[in-house]
């Protein structure tokens, strides 16, 4: 398979922490004013849906703002936070579940200089002081360097605009594991083992798995 041929819907009908590992690695592509930007997936977040205390679905939770979460798998679930950020999910699993996979960090791998003048980084010798992880190493980041926003909510992940391609999949003893960031109000389930990276990959998130 071509890397940067879409996953089928297939990849996504299962549960959200099968995905989620094997997210990683693969590439996750906009299509914006006729270029290509991308990059790899190094870092996620999977959420159970209705069983999981830190999932917008706890409980089963219906709104108008999640009700992508409900869709089938392999759709995107966006959302705004602190009326600041937006963050992607992959939606899994079968209709009505609610479960999804937080796409939390990538190393830029097509259109870097696109993605940073999104961040708002300047060219040249600024450039160069830009860090790994600065670009897409967070939830924010990777959504503000793609402008992926709220008109993205509910858009087919395997065609479009916003695709996950094949890229180049990790191997599970490559892969570190740990509880996810930001959900300390969850109780027993914040200390799930849900986040997955590559593990020591210079773009993951902080704090670092």
């Amino acid at each position: 398979m071509s890397a940067w041929k879409p996953l089928p819907v297939s990849f996504y009908r299962r549960p959200a922490e099968t995905v989620a590992r094997d997210l990683l690695g693969r590439y996750l592509v906009r299509r914006l004013d006729g270029r290509r930007l991308a990059v790899r997936l190094v870092e996620v977040e999977a959420y159970l849906g209705a069983p999981d205390a830190a999932s917008h679905a706890a409980g089963g939770h219906r709104s108008a703002r999640v009700e992508s979460l409900y869709l089938p798998g392999g759709h995107a679930y966006v959302y705004l936070i602190y009326g600041i950020h937006h963050c992607l999910n992959a939606v899994t699993g079968d209709p009505e579940v609610g479960s999804a996979v937080l796409l939390r960090a990538g190393e830029p791998v097509d259109g870097e200089a696109a993605m940073r003048a999104h961040r708002g980084f300047e060219g040249g010798d600024e450039g160069h002081r830009v860090k790994p992880g600065d670009v897409a190493g967070g939830p924010g980041k990777l959504c503000q360097a793609l402008a992926v926003d709220r008109a993205l909510d509910g858009a087919a992940l395997y065609r479009g605009e916003l695709t996950i391609a094949a890229g180049e999949p990790v191997a599970a003893e490559a892969i570190a594991a740990g509880p996810r960031v930001g959900v300390d109000y969850a109780g027993e389930a914040a200390g799930w083992p849900l986040r997955f990276a590559v593990a020591g990959h210079r773009h993951v998130s902080r704090p670092r798995l």
